[in-house]
């Protein structure tokens, strides 16, 4: 919370439920920044998802804000709780809702041992405003996060994001083990990672069975 990071993010989905043939991929690019007592992110979608015709849709997808109010809380503890709104920015509806929607975000983080952190980030939304035959949404994302700190930099990491969708009773309950490695220099930390995603539970069409979750985070500011 103390430092703005820029981070690009990629899920692609060789394995989709009720349709063997197709795969998806979504790239997110992320802006994290402390206001004060306030941590804000900023996320963007670039997807390519199956059409539900044997063909695929491409493009943006709806763009999401939130920001937790810090509390105040023990020396390594982070927890933060606030808004959070979903704009309908997708350039097709198959990589969008065409749905404003907006919720609640809560995210905790524990930084108390230097071997081993843990966390969680969930948030929760629903549509209120929108184009009429749009998708509605009532949507709860509950991610776990653990960090198990390797040395010299090189960590083991599961960051999976289990996806319960309350509109329709579709799920997705994937486990993530993966591995890191941070970088610092000129005062900017570097962390690449990878994370194979193996789906424990799900239910629902288009569901991932398998996901591949890379990406490469940087934070400006940091004093480490």
């Amino acid at each position: 919370a103390k430092t703005t990071a820029f981070n690009i993010q990629n899920y692609y989905t060789p394995v989709l439920t009720e349709a063997p043939d197709q795969t998806s991929n979504t790239l997110w690019l992320r802006y994290a920044n402390p206001f004060g007592k306030w941590l804000v992110r900023a996320s963007l979608p670039l997807s390519q998802v199956p059409a539900g015709d044997g063909t695929q849709a491409s493009g943006l997808g709806d763009f999401n804000l939130f920001a937790t109010y810090l509390f105040d809380a023990p020396a390594g503890v982070s927890f933060g709780v606030g808004p959070q709104v979903t704009a309908p920015t997708a350039t097709d509806d198959k990589t969008g809702t065409e749905r404003w929607q907006a919720g609640l975000a809560a995210v905790y983080f524990n930084a108390t041992s230097s071997a081993f952190q843990w966390g969680g980030l969930v948030t929760w939304q629903t549509d209120f405003a929108g184009e009429s035959e749009g998708q509605e949404t009532n949507v709860l994302a509950v991610q776990p996060f653990y960090f198990l700190q390797l040395g010299k930099g090189l960590y083991a990491r599961s960051a999976a994001v289990m996806v319960f969708n309350l509109e329709d009773g579709s799920y997705n309950v994937p486990v993530g083990l993966g591995i890191g490695k941070v970088i610092s220099a000129g005062g900017v930390i570097f962390n690449a990672f990878i994370e194979p995603q193996f789906t424990a539970l799900c239910h629902g069409p288009y569901e991932p069975q398998l996901q591949i979750f890379v990406g490469l985070n940087t934070q400006f500011g940091s004093k480490e």
